[in-house]
């Protein structure tokens, strides 16, 4: 090795040293981090985190309306590409804040709070934050800009509950940012291996912003399963708690398809159960749960965990 190729590889490795002393997310964390000014302030703000597909978006939007029928202002923000959160709510695909921004050349001061915030259903206020095109820029972002419009506009000073709803189990740094603003987040999950493995995953991200933002995990809502033994074994060993169980029904698919909550279902005793099991968990939120502070297990560890005998 010539002097020159000692040289530079002595700059890389020092450049490489400084960076892991200043991350703070975790191991190797490169996560974006919260503007100060930023914050949300005066409401609870919830993150809704789980695998693709779960029922992430139908599990909050029934939320925000339960919360609503407690009398709480509710704030439901989706935080997806697809912008798909709401609809059910709103009975439309509403424009993302990055459509909006991008109309103004991203002059935020020219927008109004109705050119990106719709009323939905019972009163709850729905935001679809959209996301960068595929393949480029930064989820992070997003949300950023999402929270700043609501700064700017001091749409949180009416607000007593902020849900957001994030995409998949994607724990990069940019879907991950929701997390910087939440007080607790919670886990939707199926009594299934790729729910509960997905789930693992989502608590680690959880634990690493843990140590400098205020999120704690709040636990988990068992969704689209008849039996929820599995969760209940993984939650026992790593120290969670099931919030509450959404049987799996038909009423939630065809709510989908009506693009309607559950609340807007009729009468039906199966159908009031399911919206009683909404509000308890409303209820339970809105009163504080408990800060877990679960472990999660490492890939090969949860994989032989799972199953039966």
């Amino acid at each position: 090795m010539n002097i020159y190729t000692h040289g530079k590889t002595a700059e890389r490795e020092a450049r490489i040293a400084q960076k892991l002393r200043e991350r703070a997310d975790g191991e190797g964390s490169v996560q974006v981090h919260l503007d100060p000014t930023m914050e949300i302030d005066g409401a609870k703000v919830f993150a809704v985190y789980g695998k693709g597909g779960i029922g992430k978006s139908t599990t909050s939007s029934n939320l925000s309306v339960a919360f609503s029928k407690i009398g709480k202002r509710v704030l439901q923000i989706g935080c997806d590409p697809k912008h798909d959160s709401t609809f059910t709510l709103t009975k439309s695909l509403i424009p993302t804040v990055i459509d909006v921004l991008e109309k103004v050349d991203f002059h935020s001061e020219e927008l109004r709070p109705e050119d990106y915030m719709v009323e939905g259903y019972n009163g709850v206020q729905c935001i679809e934050a959209g996301g960068p095109p595929a393949g480029t820029g930064c989820g992070g972002y997003v949300v950023g800009q999402t929270v700043k419009l609501l700064k700017e506009h001091h749409l949180l000073d009416d607000t007593d509950v902020v849900i957001f709803d994030v995409l998949g189990d994607v724990v990069c740094g940019g879907f991950a940012s929701p997390l910087q603003h939440a007080e607790r987040a919670v886990i939707v999950a199926a009594n299934d291996f790729d729910s509960i493995f997905a789930m693992n995953r989502i608590v680690a991200a959880i634990k690493a912003k843990s140590k400098n933002y205020e999120v704690r995990l709040g636990g988990v809502i068992a969704n689209r399963s008849r039996d929820t033994d599995q969760i209940d074994r993984y939650n026992a060993a790593i120290g969670l708690t099931r919030l509450a169980h959404i049987q799996d029904s038909d009423h939630v698919r065809l709510s989908r398809l009506k693009k309607c909550t559950l609340f807007e279902m009729g009468d039906s005793p199966e159908i009031v159960g399911l919206q009683n099991e909404y509000t308890q968990l409303a209820e339970r939120l809105w009163a504080g749960t408990p800060a877990l502070e679960a472990e999660p297990m490492k890939d090969r560890e949860i994989f032989e965990f799972l199953g039966f005998e």
